[in-house]
């Protein structure tokens, strides 16, 4: 693998991207998460409770390395930072949230599916990009095509990713980590096992590490 310039990065290999409709779910499901063994945790603002959520697991679970995902405003970025996402994760990129991340002092990992997209990131500095939605925007052979004019940039997929193609994009140099929401079914969520998703949790990360001790 790449180098990895974030140091949130060097030991996750794959990112929950939780999706988060109460707020009393946010602790018992960090808690679940890094019981198994993830600890870098994306918690998407696409729910009104997000920043609570978030606010709530940096607060009472320190084990875990808290960040925002769908940020797409430079509002939301501060916001979540405020409420104590550590890194944030937007499906796309902005002079905005480039210049938020800088005088934040804050990772931010911008969208980019494009060369042209890439390009621009890169001019701005990031090295490490967001790669939505995966499964349709030419999944992991996009990505490996990217490492031949691209060869310092590297990237986090996320969507359509799960336990049986996780590795066909973990095993590319490129490929920092990869991100999904498998490990956290809706039905588990809803009903509270909480012991189901530290055991999809457990899975998934034994996949990627054994993966990572192999290479």
């Amino acid at each position: 693998m790449l180098t990895k310039p974030y140091s949130f990065l060097t030991s996750a290999f794959v990112i929950p991207v939780m999706v988060i409709e109460r707020e009393a779910d946010a602790i018992p499901m960090a808690e679940a998460l890094v019981a198994g063994g993830i600890n870098v945790l994306e918690v998407t603002l696409r729910t009104p409770c997000a920043l609570a959520a978030i606010k709530a697991i940096a607060q009472a679970v320190p084990d875990a390395h808290v960040g925002a995902g769908t940020v797409c405003t430079g509002d939301d970025f501060s916001a979540a930072v405020d409420a104590g996402a550590r890194f944030i994760v937007s499906p796309g990129q902005s002079d905005a949230l480039f210049n938020k991340s800088s005088a934040l002092k804050v990772p931010l990992l911008p969208g980019a599916v494009s060369a042209t997209e890439v390009m621009r990131a890169a001019e701005a500095g990031f090295k490490v990009l967001k790669f939505f939605p995966a499964s349709t925007s030419g999944g992991a052979a996009a990505i490996k095509a990217f490492s031949g004019p691209f060869s310092d940039i590297s990237f986090v997929p996320t969507g359509g990713i799960g336990p049986k193609n996780l590795l066909e994009y973990l095993d590319l140099p490129n490929v920092q980590a990869a991100g999904g929401s498998w490990m956290l079914p809706k039905d588990k969520i809803q009903s509270g096992d909480w012991q189901a998703v530290t055991q999809l949790s457990r899975e998934a990360s034994e996949l990627a590490t054994t993966k990572e001790l192999i290479q």
